[in-house]
């Protein structure tokens, strides 16, 4: 595992990378709640209108950062085409490049909808790390991990920021805060 947390409900998420699952579990029984993604995934996945699932079906793969934001939304980081498993002849994944996904868990008809996923700007894959943060107005902001990237996105998907660090940096997380410098 690779992330535990408190979920928006009080329930805990465990991100389990290597299985390509995050789990939701009751914090007062340890029972397994749901579980998205991985080979018995509590809910069937679909793609909305214009977005891609990978090409084993799946929303996400070697994810991270799982973070829930209430009426049933989710974001990750999606790895995807990177990982521990992951070889230049692996056909279990087919995207060339790490995303940020949004996702819609409708938990009475147990389907989990890809609504959003923005892609790393240069094309890049991130092999570890990253994350993205649902900012206000439905925007994210993402860092790549491994990658020395971090991009800020619209709601609408469009790319409205994108810097990299120097070489030989890259961060784990990277968060968008206010900045007030100093009057010089």
């Amino acid at each position: 595992m690779n992330a535990v947390k408190l979920d928006t409900n009080g329930n805990i998420f465990i991100d389990s990378r290597d299985a390509w699952t995050t789990y939701e579990v009751s914090p007062r029984t340890g029972k397994i709640l749901w579980q998205l993604g991985g080979k018995a995934s509590s809910f069937t996945l679909k793609a909305a209108r214009g977005q891609v699932l990978d090409i084993a079906g799946d929303i996400f793969a070697w994810q991270h950062d799982p973070e829930g934001h209430g009426d049933g939304i989710y974001t990750f980081f999606d790895n995807d085409a990177a990982g521990t498993a992951n070889t230049a002849t692996n056909t279990l994944v087919d995207l060339p490049y790490s995303r940020a996904v949004t996702v819609k868990l409708n938990f009475r008809t147990r389907v989990a909808t890809l609504l959003a996923a923005d892609n790393q700007p240069e094309g890049l894959s991130a092999p570890s790390q990253g994350n993205a943060e649902l900012l206000r107005g439905g925007g994210l902001f993402v860092g790549w991990g491994s990658q020395p990237y971090f991009s800020e996105f619209t709601s609408s998907g469009k790319l409205i920021f994108n810097a990299t660090f120097p070489a030989g940096i890259n961060s784990y997380r990277a968060y968008r805060l206010p900045w007030h410098p100093a009057a010089r």
